[in-house]
């Protein structure tokens, strides 16, 4: 089972250098340290930056890494990742 609260710090971290407010996941890429490659893993979860984003559907523009990762938290959640 994920630990929502790694995930959390996991994407905090990849997604908090991202020029904010963002207005696309293309806004991301570049913040990320590999890239769409960039791997968020806890327990049984994981999901590369570029899978994830075929999971989500974001309600842009976020302006800063907590209230986009609520959300990409939230969706997860919802259909039943983590």
């Amino acid at each position: 089972m994920a630990d929502e609260a790694e995930l959390r710090e996991q994407m905090i971290e990849a997604f908090g250098d991202a020029g904010y407010p963002i207005s696309s996941p293309m806004d991301l890429v570049p913040a990320l340290p590999n890239g769409p490659s960039t791997k968020f893993e806890s327990g049984d979860f994981s999901m590369t930056a570029m899978e994830l984003n075929t999971k989500l559907d974001g309600d842009f523009p976020y302006e800063n890494p907590e209230s986009f990762v609520d959300d990409v938290i939230a969706q997860l959640k919802e259909q039943n990742e983590i």
